[in-house]
C-alpha cells in the first residue's frame, strides 16, 4: 500500500501544474473569444454590450484562476509529501 501511495504522490505533484496550465491556456482562449466577438461587431449599442461580455469573461477567469492556484499548489505540496512517505503505514 505504501507503494502505491508513493505513485499517487507522482500523480499528484505532475497534475498539479498540468491544471494550473490547462487553466491559463483555457482562459486566453475565452478571454480572446470574448474580445474578438467585440471586435468585430460594428454597432455602437451592441459593441458595448459584446465589451462588457468580454470583462465579465476576463473578470471571471481571473477569479477562477485566484481560487484555484493554491488548490494546484495544494495538490503539489500533498504529492511531496505522499512520494516522502509522510503517509506510510509503519
Amino acid at each position: 500500500m505504501n507503494a502505491v501511495k508513493k505513485y499517487l504522490g507522482i500523480i499528484w505533484i505532475i497534475s498539479g501544474p498540468a491544471v494550473i496550465v490547462f487553466m491559463i491556456l483555457q482562459a486566453i482562449e475565452k478571454i480572446g473569444a470574448a474580445n474578438n466577438k467585440a471586435a468585430g461587431i460594428t454597432d455602437a449599442v451592441l459593441k458595448a454590450a459584446a465589451t462588457c461580455e468580454a470583462h465579465n469573461t476576463l473578470l471571471q477567469w481571473s477569479i477562477i484562476i485566484l481560487i484555484f492556484l493554491p488548490i494546484a499548489i495544494g495538490m503539489m505540496i500533498f504529492g511531496k509529501y505522499c512520494l516522502s512517505g509522510e503517509y506510510a503505514d509503519d
